[in-house]
């Protein structure tokens, strides 16, 4: 498995880490538990902060002119990350809707 697949499988674990981390929170938002919820967020947060870290490793090397050919699975886990960050900023906004309730 070459770098760039290495990376890409990175991204998707931190970014599904991330995802599933603000899913959660907006559950024990409903409930009323905003400490965990708030919890939950900034380990989303943290999640998404490393897989957004191994994004901008590549795209450093690719400034640098040392990028590789694209493949499908960096693809999928750029998809995946922009879609848990996605998901990350809504359910802050859900989790304060509930909290002013």
């Amino acid at each position: 498995m070459d770098s760039v697949t290495e990376i890409a499988f990175q991204i998707i674990l931190y970014a599904g880490n991330g995802r599933s981390s603000a899913m959660e929170a907006i559950q024990y938002a409903k409930e009323n538990n905003f400490d965990e919820a708030d919890r939950l967020i900034k380990e989303a947060t943290e999640e998404l902060g490393k897989a957004h870290g191994f994004q901008t490793k590549l795209l450093q090397e690719e400034a640098n002119g040392e990028g590789s050919s694209v493949n499908v699975i960096l693809v999928h886990s750029q998809d995946h990350l922009m879609t848990a960050m996605t998901v990350r900023d809504l359910a802050v906004e859900i989790i304060e809707i509930y909290r002013n309730k």
